[in-house]
């Protein structure tokens, strides 16, 4: 994966708690609470699934949808559990370049599991909008861009940060490893920078808007026509 170049800057080892309220992205204002959670249209993207992918699509789609009805009335930590576990045993590790023939591509989650292949942005684009789908507050959630050590070399990374509340330590969800563990347990990454639904937010800068990043609105739009309502 690649970080957005306009947006590189870097934190230290233990700044997961200021990187929630200095820097995050408006990359989801669709899916804060005041305007609504996304819905997902069942039938429609099964079909689409299908369509697009086969009958192993179909079936990929239909097993994500049992997946998430049997979190249903789950507690939230329990909810974390039951998504992180089938993302990453349901999604294979790949490179945008060798799945779509693109330097950096946002996939749908209808995508990965069609593909049954995905980058580590693919597996948190996932899990968000399964737990969104659960009930979980989108401002609960975080997209955290991560340097991590994997055999000795510092890759670009990216994670899924649940937060309780504002101020607590982040649980990571990762497609790395199934354990979820909390951020001050992972020694093996390094944040950047994070996004939610609050707004860009840069020290010294002000808030930036979504429209700026386009891989969010080809994201959408994919999304919507494949059965995705906000």
């Amino acid at each position: 994966m690649r970080l957005p170049d306009t947006l590189a800057c870097v934190f230290s080892r233990r700044n997961w708690l200021p990187v929630i309220g200095l820097v995050a992205l408006l990359l989801f204002p669709i899916l804060s609470r005041a305007q609504g959670l996304t819905l997902f249209e069942a039938d429609t993207m099964v079909e689409q699934g299908r369509r697009l992918y086969g009958n192993k699509g179909q079936a990929a789609v239909q097993d994500w949808f049992k997946a998430l009805e049997s979190a249903q009335g789950l507690a939230q930590i329990a909810q974390l559990s039951v998504v992180n576990r089938f993302w990453n045993r349901s999604v294979r590790q790949a490179e945008d370049r060798d799945v779509w023939n693109q330097t950096d591509f946002w996939a749908t989650p209808l995508d990965s599991l069609g593909k049954g292949l995905g980058d580590c942005e693919d597996f948190v684009i996932g899990k968000y909008f399964s737990l969104i789908s659960l009930g979980v507050s989108p401002e609960k959630l975080r997209f955290i861009y991560v340097r991590a050590q994997v055999q000795n070399a510092a890759i670009a990374h990216m994670v899924l940060g649940y937060y309780e509340n504002p101020t607590a330590e982040p649980l990571v969800l990762d497609s790395l490893i199934d354990t979820i563990k909390p951020a001050g347990e992972r020694g093996d990454l390094t944040p950047v920078f994070s996004f939610n639904v609050q707004g860009i937010y840069v020290p010294g800068a002000k808030p930036a808007s979504v429209n700026q990043i386009g891989r969010w609105r080809t994201l959408m739009q994919r999304m919507q026509n494949q059965g995705f309502t906000p």
